[in-house]
C-alpha cells in the first residue's frame, strides 16, 4: 500500500454506518422531480449523488458581475444530486497580461457568492458539512477551479482560494498557466511531467485542506504527482480509451483525454478515484455501461461520477467573440467547437460536443435524448439495470468522492 493509502478506508465506513450501510442517511424522498420507481426513489435519497465536475458559468469581467438569475437550486432537486462539485475556468479567453488569471479568477467566485446567495445554498468545507446538508435534505456546492492559471507561480494565493471557499482544485485546465505547474495530456509535452511549482502546489493544498484534482494532466504529470502527494487525488472527469461510442469523429477529438487501463490502475493502486463523464455514452445504458468498465478495472472502491455538463445555462461575455476571434484562440486540445450562428443558443466555450445531449441546448438534467427524469434517477436506475447493487451504486454516486474529500480537507 502506497504512502497515499495510509487513510483508513475502513474506519472511514464506519463511521457513516459500517460497509453494508455506506452513506444510508435520512430519506430525501421530498427532492423527487418526478415520480421515479420508488426503489430508484429510495436509493437516491439514501445515498449520496456527487456530480464531482459540473459547470456553473459566471462572468468574469468585474463589470459584468453578478451576472443573470440562475435556478441552481431548483435544478440540484430536479437532478436529485446531494451536491455538485460547482467548477470554473478562466482560460477560455486568452491570457494576455500579469494579473489577469488572478482577477478572473476572483470575479468568478465573486459571481458564485450571488449565485449560491440568491438560491439559499451554502458551500461545503468539509465531509461534516456534506453529511449535515444530506441530513437536512438541503442542496450543497463543493468550490471547484479547472487550471491552476489564477495562482502565477504565488504559491501564498492558494490561502485565499482556501479562505473564500475553494476546496477542490484541478491542477491544469487546456492552456499552460505562466508558470507552468505540469504537461497537459492535450499538449505536447514540454515540462518533463510535474514541475517544481506544481509540486508546490500540491503539498500546500494538502496542507490547507483541498482536494486535488489530475484531470488534464498527463500520464508524466500524474505519476509525478502520485509520488509527491501523501493523500488520495481525484480524476474527476474521463473515461476508459476503449470505451469509444459509436461517433467517430468525437472518438478521435476526446481519445488524448481518456485514460488507458494500466493509467487508472496507477491512480488506484494509489487510492485516488476516478470520475467517468457523460461524453461518448449516448444513452443512459451506455453511461452505466462506461462506468462499470472502469469498475471492472480499477474497482468498485476507485470510481465516481463527473459529468462535465452544465447544471444551470450557459453564459458568454458579450465581449467573447468566440474561438478564432482576435486576442481569444481556441485553446490547443478543446473539444469546443467554433461559436454558433447568430440567434442560436451560446455558451462560454463554445458549443459541447455532439453525442451526448439533447438537440437544443441541453444541460446535466437533459444529457440524452431518452432521458425523462432528472439525471441522478436516470443514472441510479441505469446502474440498477446494468446490475450493480444499491451498497455499489452508493460508492459511485458519492461514497467514494466522500472518502477523498473527507481525507483531503483534514488539515495537516
Amino acid at each position: 500500500m502506497s504512502n497515499n493509502e495510509q487513510w483508513n478506508r475502513r474506519n472511514f465506513l464506519t463511521t457513516i454506518g459500517g460497509a453494508g450501510a455506506v452513506l444510508m442517511l435520512s430519506p430525501l424522498l421530498s427532492w423527487a422531480a418526478v415520480d421515479p420507481d420508488p426503489r430508484i426513489a429510495a436509493i437516491v435519497a439514501k445515498t449520496f449523488g456527487i456530480d464531482t465536475h459540473n459547470h456553473i458559468d459566471v462572468p468574469l469581467i468585474k463589470s459584468e458581475l453578478p451576472g443573470p438569475k440562475v435556478d441552481l437550486a431548483g435544478e440540484l432537486k430536479k437532478s436529485g444530486l446531494s451536491a455538485i462539485c460547482m467548477t470554473f475556468a478562466v482560460d477560455y479567453q486568452k491570457l494576455v497580461n500579469p494579473g489577469d488569471a488572478y482577477e478572473r479568477f476572483l470575479n468568478g467566485l465573486t459571481a458564485m457568492d450571488e449565485i449560491l446567495k440568491s438560491n439559499s445554498i451554502k458551500r461545503a468545507f468539509n465531509y461534516d458539512d456534506l453529511k449535515l446538508a444530506h441530513k437536512l435534505k438541503q442542496p450543497i456546492v463543493i468550490q471547484s477551479v479547472e487550471g491552476g492559471h489564477f495562482l502565477e507561480g504565488k504559491i501564498e494565493r492558494l490561502q485565499v482560494a482556501y479562505d473564500r471557499g475553494l476546496r477542490h482544485l484541478g491542477l491544469l485546465h487546456d492552456n499552460d498557466a505562466s508558470v507552468p505547474l505540469g504537461d497537459i495530456f492535450t499538449k505536447t509535452p514540454q515540462w518533463g511531467g510535474l514541475t517544481s511549482f506544481g509540486a508546490e502546489v500540491i503539498k500546500e493544498c494538502e496542507r490547507l485542506g483541498i482536494l486535488v484534482d489530475l484531470s488534464h494532466c498527463d500520464n508524466n504529470t500524474v505519476n509525478g504527482a502520485l509520488k509527491v502527494a501523501k493523500k488520495p487525488v481525484l480524476v474527476s472527469h474521463t473515461g476508459l480509451n476503449t470505451k469509444l461510442g459509436t461517433n467517430e469523429f468525437m472518438s478521435k477529438m476526446m481519445m488524448p483525454r481518456l485514460i488507458n487501463k494500466e493509467q487508472a490502475k496507477i491512480v488506484a493502486n494509489n487510492g485516488g478515484v476516478i470520475g467517468v463523464w457523460t461524453h461518448l455514452a449516448d444513452s443512459p445504458a451506455e453511461f452505466a455501461d462506461n462506468i462499470k468498465a472502469m469498475v471492472d478495472v480499477v474497482g468498485i472502491d476507485h470510481v465516481c461520477i463527473g459529468t462535465d455538463t452544465k447544471l444551470t445555462p450557459a453564459y458568454r461575455s458579450p465581449t467573447d467573440k468566440g474561438w478564432g476571434g482576435e486576442g481569444n484562440k481556441k485553446p490547443q486540445g478543446s473539444p469546443d467547437g467554433p461559436p454558433k450562428r447568430e440567434g442560436e443558443h451560446k455558451d462560454q466555450r463554445g458549443p459541447r460536443p455532439e453525442g451526448n445531449k439533447k438537440p437544443g441546448g441541453g444541460g446535466t438534467n437533459q444529457a440524452w435524448e431518452s432521458q425523462k427524469q432528472g439525471f441522478y434517477y436516470t443514472v441510479v436506475e441505469a446502474l440498477l439495470n446494468t446490475g450493480f447493487k444499491e451498497e455499489e451504486i452508493a460508492k459511485i454516486g458519492g461514497g467514494n468522492y466522500c472518502r477523498i474529500f473527507d481525507a483531503a480537507t483534514k488539515r495537516s
